[in-house]
């Protein structure tokens, strides 16, 4: 029988564990998060990260923008922040308005604030397996992997997505666990034949439904990634995410739901950042 990943439920047990550590500190943790622009989706991604970080202790505090502000202007925002002793983590909240280098911004974040595992620093570290801060979302599909294997080791794992968020750092946590990784993108010739290989199959594309029972080894692990709005034939708006799970499911070992697989171990991962963080400024946990 398929085991369905419940990542509610696996992200709950997460955040009763750091509560508790939250709750032996002698301080508070804080994250201060920034919403450059008022787009409604970041709103609710916002809104529940911070509603997130208050059950577990964590102080939390958005810092709107308005979405004409300058690249300029946001990176003074975030040097406050970096100066700020009483800060422990920043988020800038994605995506930023066209008019600002994304890059720019994640370079401007002070390494040790950086609970999201973007800046230069915390990806080299990742690269060559220091400890770091880590992009949420592969911590979070590393986590669920680990619920069904927990040695990954001379597995093949097969990545679809090569974004920065979420595709590059996930497929060097794989490299990182001892797993032989393909990485599938859009010049990728034969991807269903390259997503046939693969033991763990990862999807962060953003097409929904797209990965079908052809694409899918027997008895592999399937973590999607992807989550997609539309509507059905009915005009009623769904989730969707890139892989067809009523074809796939019967066919794989373990698979994630979409919604309430990936998405709720995003946000706890980025919780457990936060703490992770609070503690190295504190010298009281090693980050380099």
């Amino acid at each position: 029988m398929t085991l369905i990943l419940d990542g509610n439920t696996l992200a709950q047990n997460h955040r009763q564990e750091l509560t508790a550590t939250v709750k032996s500190l002698s301080f508070v943790p804080t994250l201060k998060t920034i919403l450059v622009g008022n787009d409604p989706a970041s709103m609710i991604y916002v809104t529940n990260k911070i509603k997130a970080a208050a059950t577990v202790g964590i102080e939390a505090e958005l810092i709107s923008l308005p979405a004409t502000a300058t690249e300029t202007e946001l990176c003074t925002t975030i040097a406050s922040l970096n100066n700020d002793k009483n800060v422990d983590g920043i988020l800038v909240q994605l995506p930023l308005p066209c008019h600002i280098n994304r890059k720019r911004i994640f370079e401007a974040l002070d390494p040790a604030k950086d609970v999201d595992g973007f800046h230069p620093i915390n990806r080299g570290r990742l690269v060559v397996d220091t400890d770091a801060l880590i992009p949420c979302t592969p911590l979070g599909c590393l986590a669920l992997l680990h619920t069904v294997i927990k040695d990954l080791s001379g597995l093949h794992a097969v990545v679809m997505g090569r974004s920065d968020i979420v595709g590059k750092p996930m497929a060097q946590l794989l490299l990182n666990q001892n797993c032989t990784v393909t990485t599938v993108h859009s010049f990728t010739q034969d991807a269903p034949g390259l997503t046939r290989l693969g033991d763990i199959l990862i999807t962060a594309v953003g097409q929904p439904n797209l990965v079908t029972d052809s694409w899918v080894k027997p008895q592999a692990i399937v973590i999607d990634v992807g989550i997609s709005r539309h509507t059905d034939i009915h005009g009623k708006p769904i989730l969707s995410g890139d892989v067809d799970f009523d074809r796939v499911a019967p066919k794989a070992r373990a698979i994630t739901p979409v919604p309430g697989g990936v998405g709720p171990m995003t946000i706890t991962f980025l919780l457990k950042n936060t703490v992770k963080a609070a503690l190295a400024r504190r010298s009281l946990l090693s980050i380099s």
